[in-house]
């Protein structure tokens, strides 16, 4: 064990946490006292239990010996009578305490009971002892005193300390009047000879000591019950708080993805989660490698809805009044979709769609879907009137068949795609505003009497899509069948999901959290109730017990006859957990010494100095240890948590104690140590006696009649009152084996036994008895025997407690390792759905249905097409490798530069850079009133773009944004080269890709509470996709700010001319200059980016068609050097 050289503070907090003063305020800060006050009464009545069926035996077995072992039967049956007719009143008074609703309204009966049943027993071994003192003459000692002590302290139901230390001490008192006035013939001769060798102060000494050794169990058992309540408490804690995480989880995850894929993957992050915990190498979680998760679903209904003039609202509405219509716009949609049993697939701006009939097949599933639709408009209708909006809904739903599943690596996200899901979002743009649009397959599916149906517009009849599969289709105006009142109901469910009432949603989360406490406390009281308080049950020992399937086994179940746990592997962790109650074993040791070598002192023949040496030592190796014990406390006491300097002495004795209570095998050594010097030291007591000279002068005294002034032998009773103290010392120590301690135990009762009846039965007996012609040796052996018997079944029932606390702090370990594996699960998944930056922002605030968006003035958006995808098995397939080249292409782009991937629709891969939130030029008022300082978020920040606060280097993200396209080019040309090679893929694509970027101010955020969306909306989203869409195949397109900007870094961006773009009429387009080899084309730089070093595999010399440019973007590097932040890759 390395010595400390030098000062060290002091760690009391694991010590301070089994301080029974601690426990109680702790008990007492959660509100726990009268749950623990009803627990402890249960506990109290399963000790009373043992109690009478202890007594009981006792009683029998005094009896017994009385009756076989005196010649003169007739003489004791004054005791027999009276000893079996006060445990009768006894047990009867007692059994009262058995009647629960008595005592919930008497608790003072419990300790009334208590002290009429002590006194009951003191009167009973008192009385006859002065009956036959009057009646015979005979000169008899109690027996009951001992045993009487340990009932008051460790079984009968008296709760409070005092009550239990008053009334033993009374018993003790009772006693020792008794002693005085009897046997030490008044109080002067008591007084003059207390002191003297064989005087009475030794009888003092062990009713001292007796009391302790009691208040010592009283004091470990209420640490021990204290503890199982916290540890309980904290164990429903975790438990609740696992149920609803998990339910949390599950919600979070079936609102994105359905169960039958969610739920294997809930299993796969975890696993991996635990398999990377173990070693077994498992890569980095950040992409969850999966296979494509792809699943047919027939017979289905699709909703497209369109939010009509959506393009206006984002030029006229602030972002936070925008936010808060999609938030509650949306919101609405899902509270109707959940009503109709509809599943939402996604959000594309102000596009939302779904479908009926995918979780579980439904008959109903197009009326659900015409039925939402019309839902839909009526709730779109009402904001509108209410916020006064010129806002519409365009809907479109078809019935056929569909793939649906999860495509990718990262940001997983659920989707569906087939030849009718491109059907019905044609109905949807070719519809007409505040009516919904179906085709003839869904018509099929509907009652037609019930709507009001009209044949649909012309430019559906006239769209090639439509054309070519010769889809007819129709408006539905109107549901003839509405029910009015459900409406209102329904109508009344909605408002309640509206987020513009911010006041009314903090007070349902308020609710919530009362009904969780509420369920918290029901549940902990609970299991209050079934708290096991004894190692017996009553239907084990008829076999009524009977494992029931899904039910955990209780733990009496779980322990066999010696209370060892049947897992071995738990028994050796139980018994090498750190032992913080040893200081107090150790100072009930050196107490009981302390005794033993007083009566040493005062009751033995002759006093010499080898006689001294062996209770010196071990006296001193006693008082060393227990300053050992508590000198960390001392400290603690002194000091408290005041930092404090303490000396290397001091730092060694604080390392040698903590050696000592972590390990097991030391504790066991100084265990036996202990136990076996204080049984020698008793021997040594014994062993000065001369038997044959006892003998001699016993009969010379008989003889001659005269009494010897000095005593040749041990006083017998002093003898056993203490051999029955160090029985009890032996069970004291707590984490040590239970088996160890009871073969102790056995041993030194055996040994005691041997001297009794062979080694000095002369001496034992002719010393006082306790029943007239009862041998006393009988007397001796009963009272040792009497003492191991209630210490093993006190320690058999302190052990069980003990394993049940040490079995809950095991389960509160393992639940608190699920609820970390679960949480740490329910971070994965929210980075594979939300943006890694605003994941905590989530939890803590979005967790509470509160309001969230985000606000850049320079943020560059990406939309890529793969073109000519036919959508089938074997097209999804190619589909899903293309999307997981480009998914782990952007692990680098993501962890340096910012760029996030948005989301998939169909074949089109959306991306953004320039979503941190240290870029951010606002967010949400909540999360205002929580972000980070400055410096602590500079330090948060990832490792990527910094910039100063010339917002005109922001303007780089439009580089990295075209540098991700171009690399998104290069790993197609990849793909399509090794999909050549194979015949059965040579044909399904062939490998053009359409994209198109767009820069400019973007608003982030996420949309819906109960079902989060992350999203960006904005001018550069618009422009992007209609870069996209009127884009050309094998290029990428850009708006004219974007290309400007492009050009500053030296890459040429080709005039295309005047481009339609809806909403926003002809426009001057881009192309980005590419050459054969899929290289930028580039020019004289302007500027240069902040990384030129970007990764082994994907560099700028890759990036860049000319060398002599990297040669000058590095001398303008050189020169900007002081205005950019350069990060090591």
């Amino acid at each position: 064990m390395p010595f400390p050289k030098g000062k060290c503070q002091l760690n009391y907090a694991r010590e301070r946490m089994w301080e029974p003063g601690y426990l109680k305020a702790k008990c007492a800060e959660l509100g726990l006292e009268n749950e623990f006050r009803l627990y402890r009464i249960r506990l109290w009545k399963s000790y009373l239990f043992s109690f009478c069926l202890i007594h009981i035996f006792v009683t029998a077995l005094h009896c017994s010996l009385l009756l076989t072992t005196i010649e003169r039967p007739s003489i004791i049956y004054f005791d027999v009578g009276l000893t079996v007719g006060c445990a009768v009143v006894l047990l009867l008074v007692l059994s009262i305490n058995f009647w629960d609703s008595f005592i919930a309204k008497h608790t003072w009966y419990m300790f009334c009971s208590s002290m009429f049943a002590s006194l009951l027993l003191v009167f009973s071994d008192l009385t006859h002892s002065i009956y036959h003192h009057y009646a015979h003459n005979w000169q008899l000692g109690s027996f009951y005193d001992t045993y009487i002590v340990y009932m008051v302290y460790m079984f009968l139901p008296i709760h409070f300390m005092s009550g239990a230390v008053l009334l033993a001490l009374l018993v003790s008192a009772v006693y020792i009047i008794y002693f005085v006035q009897f046997l030490a013939h008044g109080f002067t001769e008591f007084i003059t000879e207390l002191f003297t060798e064989g005087g009475m102060s030794v009888d003092l000494v062990h009713y001292l000591c007796l009391n302790l050794v009691g208040i010592f169990y009283r004091v470990m058992n209420d640490t021990v019950v204290r503890s199982s309540f916290l540890d309980r408490h904290q164990y429903i804690k975790e438990e609740l708080w696992l149920r609803n995480a998990r339910l949390e989880e599950k919600q979070l995850l079936d609102s994105i993805l359905p169960p039958q894929i969610s739920e294997p993957l809930q299993k796969e992050i975890q696993n991996r989660i635990i398999l990377s915990k173990r070693g077994s190498g498992i890569r980095s979680l950040s992409a969850l490698e999966r296979a494509m998760a792809i699943q047919i679903h027939p017979d289905v209904s699709i909703l497209y809805a369109d939010v009509v003039n959506y393009t206006h609202l984002t030029t006229t509405l602030t972002v936070e009044k925008l936010v808060k219509v999609l938030h509650d716009l949306y919101g609405r949609f899902d509270l109707a979709a959940l009503r109709f049993k509809v599943q939402r697939i996604k959000f594309l701006g102000d596009c939302y769609y779904c479908v009926a009939g995918l979780t579980d097949p439904d008959p109903d599933h197009a009326t659900n879907c015409v039925a939402l639709g019309l839902s839909m408009i009526n709730e779109i209708m009402e904001v509108r009137d209410v916020q006064g909006l010129d806002i519409n809904m365009r809907i479109g739903v078809h019935s056929g068949n569909i793939f649906a599943g999860v495509i990718g690596e990262a940001k997983l996200q659920f989707d569906i795609w087939g030849k009718d899901v491109t059907i019905a979002n044609v109905l949807e743009s070719t519809g007409v505003a505040g009516f919904v649009h179906i085709s003839a397959s869904t018509l099929n599916n509907l009652n037609e009497q019930r709507y009001v149906i009209e044949d649909g517009p012309e430019k559906a009849r006239d769209h090639p899509l439509l054309s070519r599969y010769r889809i007819r289709t129709y408006i539905i105006r109107e549901d003839l069948q509405k029910d009015e009142e459900e409406s209102d109901e329904n109508l009344a469910e909605l408002h309640a999901l509206s987020l513009f009432d911010l006041g009314a949603r903090q007070r349902q989360s308020d609710n919530t959290n009362e009904i969780l406490k509420e369920v918290f406390y029901a549940e902990l009281r609970e299991e209050f109730r079934k708290m096991p308080v004894s190692p017996f049950n009553p239907k084990t020992l008829y076999g009524l017990y009977r494992q029931k399937e899904g039910v955990k086994m209780p733990l009496y179940r779980q322990l066999n006859i010696c209370l060892k746990y049947n897992d071995s592997d738990l028994e050796r962790a139980y018994l090498k957990q750190t032992d913080y109650m040893y200081k107090y074993s150790m100072l009930l040791a050196l107490v009981v010494g302390y005794g033993l070598v007083y009566i040493q002192v005062l009751d033995t023949k002759l006093i010499c100095p080898s006689c001294m040496i062996l209770p010196s030592i071990v006296t001193t190796v006693q008082t060393i240890l227990t300053f050992i014990a508590w000198y960390k406390k001392m400290c603690w006491a002194k000091f408290g948590n005041t930092p404090h300097n303490y000396s290397w002495i001091s730092c060694i004795i604080f390392r040698v104690h903590e050696k000592i209570i972590g390990s097991r095998i030391i504790r066991v050594f100084i265990y036996l140590f202990l136990v076996i010097s204080a049984f020698s030291v008793m021997c040594l007591i014994v062993m000065t006696c001369n038997r044959e000279e006892f003998e001699m002068a016993f009969i010379e005294e008989r003889l001659f009649h005269y009494e010897q002034e000095t005593k040749i032998c041990f006083q017998p009773w002093v003898t056993s009152n203490m051999f029955s103290l160090m029985i009890c010392l032996t069970f004291t120590f707590t984490h040590i084996s239970l088996a160890l301690k009871t073969t102790v135990a056995i041993l030194e009762t055996i040994g005691y036994l041997v001297l009794i009846f062979f080694q000095f039965e002369f001496v034992f007996h002719h010393s006082v008895t306790t029943n007239p012609s009862f041998p006393a040796e009988y007397a001796h052996a009963l009272l040792i025997c009497i003492t191991l018997l209630t210490m093993t079944v006190k320690e058999r029932q302190q052990e069980f407690t003990n394993k049940v606390n040490y079995h809950w702090r095991v389960e509160l370990r393992k639940k608190e390792a699920d609820a970390n594996l679960t949480n740490h699960s329910i971070i994965i998944i929210l980075n594979n759905i939300l943006p890694s930056h605003i994941v905590d922002v989530y939890i803590k605030t979005l967790a509470k249905h509160e309001l969230y968006y985000e606000n850049y003035q320079m943020v560059s958006v990406m939309f890529a097409m793969l073109m000519n995808f036919e959508m089938d098995l074997r097209t999804l397939r190619i589909l899903n490798e293309i999307i997981a080249e480009f998914d782990m292409l952007l692990l680098f782009y993501k962890e340096y530069y910012s760029v996030e991937k948005i989301k998939i629709v169909g074949c089109t891969y959306m991306a953004a850079c320039g979503l941190d939130l240290n870029f951010a030029g606002s967010t949400s008022a909540t999360v205002k009133n929580n972000e980070l300082n400055p410096t602590e978020n500079r330090g948060r920040m990832r490792q990527g773009l910094v910039f100063t606060e010339d917002e005109r280097e922001r303007e780089e993200v439009v580089f990295v944004m075209t540098s991700y396209a171009l690399d998104m080019m290069r790993t197609l040309a990849k793909c399509n080269k090794a999909y050549q090679s194979i015949p059965a893929d040579r044909n399904i694509t062939d490998g053009s890709i359409a994209i198109g970027i767009s820069s400019g101010e973007v608003m982030a955020g996420i949309v819906g509470a109960s079902q989060p969306h992350y999203d960006i909306w904005g001018n550069p989203v618009n422009m992007a996709s209609r870069m996209e869409s009127t884009g050309l195949p094998g290029n990428i397109q850009v708006t004219e700010e974007s290309a400007k900007i492009l050009e500053e870094f030296g890459i040429v961006c080709q005039y295309r001319g005047l481009t339609f773009v809806k909403g926003r009429g002809e426009i001057p387009t881009y192309l980005v200059g590419i050459d054969d080899n899929l290289n930028f084309i580039t020019t004289q730089p302007r500027r240069a980016p902040s990384h030129v070093e970007r990764s082994t595999v994907i560099s700028l010399q890759g990036t860049y068609s000319h060398l002599n440019v990297v040669d000058d973007l590095s001398e303008i590097n050189s020169e900007s050097a002081s205005r950019h932040t350069f990060q090591d890759i």
